[in-house]
């Protein structure tokens, strides 16, 4: 009989390698350090400071009263899967057929997930701009892949170089991810660079994940034009798009993937067997959201840019560079003007000033040298972080 001497033994030495060694989320740190805490300004988390419109929570609640508590078809309702079809056909200007292209799924984050999983073979190379949302160099690693860093630069306004691309492209490249608007930069990369970034991708057999959760978020005029609009991409993208930022529709946690048949299956399989269905609650106020949630979210979008335009220039008059954002409610100011690491001036910040900012590190190679501050949040408490954020600098600066 073998008798296991309880001393030594180690529950962690079971977890596989590639688990043991992912670092956690960058961005939860902080939040973690600041929950509860009522003197402290937060810069940190993605999360509008606006509530869920009144028109799309008296949905799920008219959904709960009239006892809509069962499981949907695993690939969500089909009255919200036709309302996304004729949305993205609508502002993106591709047609999805409903029945078979189009997935509804816990949130973006769980769509880039089955994605991956369906995708990515071991050893398979998967280039993605950075920096980035934490999730996608880690959910590469978890399905055995490896993760190839396109970086993007400040002086490109964070958008991607397309003979940069080129350089990191190997017989072992398969897919190539894309976030514009971008998380944590708010860089959005226009028409011309999608085209370049469309032909090598079609020379090289690429499949091309295109996350535009950020999308509706967009200033000044800029034209957005998602990837998978373009000649010859329909069939190569899966398009990935969810309710939590523009529609401030964090805690419902729904979003969808559309994209062709054959990859929307494999997902499906994956998240039948997985989660089942989104809650069905969730899902119809998502379908109202798509009906009639479109003026609440201009009205949102018109204060982001107002708050955008008065963190930016705020960061600039405290001695920072700062890209202006085109969209997203994200600043990625410059502070090596400090000579702190971008961790350094955060750890200092928030024990100086009580201000949070999320280390650019956090967000991958390109990152070092940036925090990102979001700008949703009330006005008044960007404007005395803009405040401190300036006597910390003053104090700081080499």
């Amino acid at each position: 009989m073998n008798i296991m001497n309880d001393s030594k033994f180690a529950p962690e030495s079971f977890v596989v390698p590639e688990i043991r060694n992912l670092p956690k989320s960058g961005i939860r740190e902080f939040f973690d350090l600041v929950a509860g805490r009522n003197d402290i300004i937060s810069l940190g988390v993605g999360e509008p400071d606006f509530v869920t419109p009144w028109n799309i929570r008296e949905s799920a609640i008219y959904s709960l009263e009239a006892g809509h508590t069962a499981y949907t078809s695993n690939a969500g309702t089909p009255a919200l899967r036709r309302e996304i079809c004729r949305y993205i056909a609508r502002n993106y200007h591709v047609e999805y057929d409903y029945e078979h292209e189009c997935l509804v799924t816990i949130g973006v984050s769980e769509a880039l997930d089955l994605a991956v999983r369906a995708l990515v073979e071991p050893g398979d190379e998967v280039i993605y701009t950075s920096p980035c949302f934490v999730s996608y160099p880690t959910e590469v690693l978890m399905a055995r892949g490896v993760p190839v860093p396109l970086v993007t630069h400040e002086e490109d306004e964070f958008s991607v170089n397309p003979a940069e691309l080129r350089k990191l492209i190997t017989p072992k490249s398969k897919l190539l991810m894309l976030n514009f608007p971008c998380n944590p930069t708010g860089a959005v990369a226009d028409e011309a660079v999608l085209r370049e970034i469309a032909a090598i991708a079609q020379e090289n057999n690429l499949i091309v994940i295109t996350d535009e959760i950020y999308s509706e978020l967009v200033y000044d005029g800029v034209k957005l034009v998602s990837i998978a609009s373009l000649p010859g991409m329909k069939e190569r993208t899966i398009f990935l798009h969810g309710f939590s930022k523009a529609f401030a529709m964090t805690g419902f946690r729904i979003g969808y993937a559309a994209g062709p048949r054959g990859i929307l299956d494999a997902m499906y399989k994956i998240h039948q067997y997985s989660i089942m269905c989104a809650p069905v609650t969730a899902q119809e106020a998502a379908t109202d959201a798509l009906k009639s949630g479109r003026r609440e979210m201009e009205l949102m979008r018109d204060s982001y840019w107002e708050r955008r335009n008065l963190i930016v220039k705020g960061l600039r008059d405290a001695g920072l560079t700062c890209v202006m954002p085109k969209g997203a409610f994200y600043a990625f100011p410059n502070i090596t003007a400090t000579g702190m690491t971008s961790r350094e001036f955060a750890e200092g910040l928030l024990k100086e000033e009580s201000v949070a900012v999320v280390p650019g590190s956090a967000f991958g190679p390109g990152g070092e040298g940036y925090v990102r501050a979001c700008y949703a949040t009330a006005e008044a408490d960007i404007k005395t972080a803009l405040e401190r954020i300036a006597d910390f600098v003053a104090r700081h600066r080499r």
